[in-house]
């Protein structure tokens, strides 16, 4: 399973943001890497630079490669509606970004280590493909011989968030995907617009 694993606080501080979940670097060190740190003078930036940065701001914060993003994005342009909101929609139906919703896991890359080793059913079966999309009233679980997985079960204590369109069980750790949420509901800082600008090119 191809993933990214190259330094991830030299990422989040790239783009402001702990993208890859909390990070105390961001505390610390509150500016772009690099050697001259604050004082580094940077040139404004074009718009297909900005353009990329979004891009790859949504690459990185849900996990996604190159191909398998613009592959997702072109299944995005080829559904009815607004293309931004469809390609961060698939994004949210994926399976290990379902399963760290839910609070089974603290990061997205421990969510998907979860499903890639078969610790996760949909609908009573496994599934070990972490992109795989789920769809309204799919059921989600932790398998019975992993109930007492000790990561799971200290990534639940430190969880509360909630989302609409999510419905978790905790006495059974299952939970229904209810629906594909809507754009108002999806709170990642990502400007889908100029993803699909860059695409359009």
């Amino acid at each position: 399973m191809a993933k990214y694993n190259g330094p991830k606080s030299k990422i989040a501080r790239k783009f402001g943001e702990p993208i890859f979940g909390a990070d105390t670097v961001l505390e610390k060190k509150p500016y772009p890497p690099g050697q001259h740190g604050p004082k580094k003078k940077r040139r404004k930036q074009s718009e297909y630079a900005i353009q990329l940065m979004e891009k790859q701001k949504a690459k990185y914060t849900y996990g996604v490669l190159e191909k398998q993003f613009s592959n997702m994005f072109k299944k995005a342009s080829r559904k009815r509606g607004i293309t931004g909101e469809n390609l961060l929609q698939l994004c949210e139906s994926r399976l290990d970004n379902t399963v760290f919703r839910f609070g089974l896991s603290t990061t997205r890359s421990g969510a998907r280590q979860l499903v890639s080793h078969k610790h996760i059913n949909v609908n009573g079966r496994v599934v070990n493909i972490p992109s795989y999309q789920l769809k309204s009233g799919d059921i989600v679980s932790v398998r019975e011989k992993s109930k007492s997985n000790e990561s799971i079960s200290s990534a639940l204590a430190q969880n509360e968030s909630t989302y609409d369109w999510l419905e978790w069980d905790i006495n059974n750790l299952s939970g229904v995907f209810l629906q594909t949420p809507d754009r108002e509901n999806i709170p990642e800082p990502i400007k889908e617009q100029l993803i699909v600008e860059l695409y359009s090119k």
